[in-house]
């Protein structure tokens, strides 16, 4: 035990703080420049060769990128889309040690419209961005998020390559690149990625009035912040997955680094997307097919890459969100990313931790994203299912209770003081029509009325048959929405398609062979 009276030697030894005299601890002789984190200080020289190995060892540990292959990369002028740019750019150049061998685009959505800025800020602040793409040499596309209400019904099909050489090894495909570049009079096709990049001039860029205005009517329909920023995600990776396949892409890469993917893995848990957190904080996500999502910044921490921007100066563009200098309890994200970040800074372990878990997740998701029955994805994410659950889980719990409070549920005390739940049962000539009172001259009725009931009614029979083609978590957002409507129209007809497929398949189900059959009539 301590003594009152006792006798110490001298005072506790104070805890040294990094300094400038300090030493790389990789290459013991140039005086550290920064520290990564606890007893890891870089050089300069140090830490870029550790920046750029990491994103090099992401790529080569997986191989999904084949030589020659048209890359597009997703640039929203953040600190992490413009580092993973000067990334490509470097790996690019004629004196990298091992060059890269993809051909990349750039691609840049403006969401002005949703944030209601003037057309004088958007065209300012896609002037800063073309000359940023300018300066790289790569071929890009700027394109106004409003261009999302012309895209086709297609584009939420999963579209599977008809081609050989998804079936092939990597190794294979490196080899015969190499020798196609090694004998370039071997290259009959013309085929091969020769060194050229295709820098082609894109049109200036116009913006659609009314597109803007009908764009903003969707997001104000929307009650919450969370289910904005959920919808707007959606629709941006919607326009990210046409552009690519329009522009002959094979593979898209996004700039999502560790920080940013703890944050999203937390998030999606709270608003139910627990089955789709493979796919969407995983390496690759092949959900849409032949278009791949690729994520090469994911090892990188938000710190990592504020260091190297600003020691190299990589350019970047401030771009205001929907969640810019809202509140920590503005939604269910901005409130997720402020928890990450603080206790981040207490706990520097927290982001590595969260990261390493979702490395890990393995969910059925992930095994169907392959599948080429679109009937059977979510009809906004285009995720597997979660809601083909059995009668005795959480799920069908919620579902009882949603529609026993739409039917409307009252108390009956019988003469035991028994109380008992029944439902009521609301009947034509009970119920009351959204258009109450007399009609006025000139004032217009009910939209339904001899359709079988109330417009509401309709509506609600509508938002019904919408639930039945969305999972879980687009369900959520989807009952945010004051009216199905003004959902751009694509999405409309492909709810109609799969409900006219969903009703012809009932109908000549009595001729369909067994699931375990094929078309042969053989077992498979």
């Amino acid at each position: 035990m301590c003594e009152v009276n006792g006798e110490y030697a001298g005072l506790p030894e104070r805890r040294v703080a990094p300094s400038e005299s300090k030493k790389c601890v990789k290459c013991k002789e140039t005086t550290a420049a920064l520290v990564i984190k606890a007893g890891e200080t870089l050089c300069r020289s140090c830490f870029k060769e550790y920046f750029v190995h990491k994103f090099r060892a992401v790529l080569g540990k997986n191989r999904i990128l084949f030589p020659g292959e048209k890359v597009l990369l997703a640039v929203s002028g953040g600190a992490s889309s413009c580092a993973m740019l000067n990334q490509v750019q470097e790996g690019l150049s004629q004196k990298a040690h091992k060059k890269l061998r993809f051909k990349p685009g750039i691609v840049y959505i403006d969401e002005g419209g949703v944030l209601g800025q003037s057309l004088e800020e958007r065209r300012r602040t896609m002037a800063e961005m073309q000359s940023l793409f300018e300066s790289t040499g790569f071929p890009y596309h700027i394109l106004p998020l409003e261009q999302v209400l012309d895209l086709p019904s297609s584009v939420l099909e999963p579209v599977h390559s008809s081609s050989d050489k998804q079936a092939e090894s990597y190794k294979a495909v490196v080899n015969g690149f190499n020798r196609t570049n090694l004998h370039p009079e071997k290259r009959a096709d013309g085929s091969g990625f020769d060194g050229q990049i295709d820098n082609t001039t894109p049109a200036p860029l116009s913006i659609d009035e009314g597109h803007t205005r009908t764009l903003q009517k969707l997001f104000c329909s929307l009650k919450t912040l969370t289910a904005k920023e959920d919808l707007l995600h959606t629709l941006r990776q919607h326009l990210l997955i046409h552009t690519a396949r329009t522009e002959g892409y094979s593979k898209l890469m996004l700039g999502e680094n560790c920080t940013r993917l703890a944050v999203k893995l937390l998030a999606s848990v709270s608003m139910g997307r627990g089955a789709q957190l493979a796919v969407d904080t995983g390496f690759s996500d092949p959900r849409f097919g032949n278009i791949v999502t690729v994520r090469p910044m994911r090892d990188y921490t938000v710190k990592e890459i504020s260091y190297y921007n600003y020691m190299w100066k990589i350019p970047c563009v401030f771009i205001p969100s929907l969640d810019t200098k809202t509140k920590d309890k503005a939604s269910i994200q901005r409130l997720t990313e402020s928890f990450v970040v603080k206790l981040q800074g207490d706990f520097p372990s927290t982001v590595s931790t969260i990261y390493r878990t979702s490395e890990k997740l393995q969910t059925a998701s992930l095994n169907q994203g392959t599948s080429k029955d679109s009937f059977s994805k979510c009809l906004l994410c285009m995720c597997a299912f979660d809601t083909l659950v059995g009668e005795t889980t959480a799920f069908q719990a919620i579902l009882i209770s949603e529609r026993l409070s739409q039917r409307g549920v009252v108390k009956v005390t019988n003469t035991g003081g028994t109380a008992v739940m029944q439902d009521r049962q609301r009947s034509a000539d009970t119920e009351q029509c959204c258009v109450s009172g007399p009609k006025q001259e000139g004032e217009e009725g009910c939209e339904a009325q001899g359709q079988g009931g109330c417009c509401s009614h309709v509506m609600a029979n509508k938002s019904l048959e919408m639930e039945s083609l969305l999972c879980y978590s687009c369900r959520l957002t989807v009952k945010d929405m004051s009216s199905l409507e003004v959902l751009p129209q694509y999405i409309l007809s492909e709810a109609q398609r799969r409900k006219n497929r969903s009703h012809m398949r009932v109908e000549i189900s009595e001729f369909l062979l067994d699931e375990e059959f094929n078309g042969c009539g053989e077992e498979s």
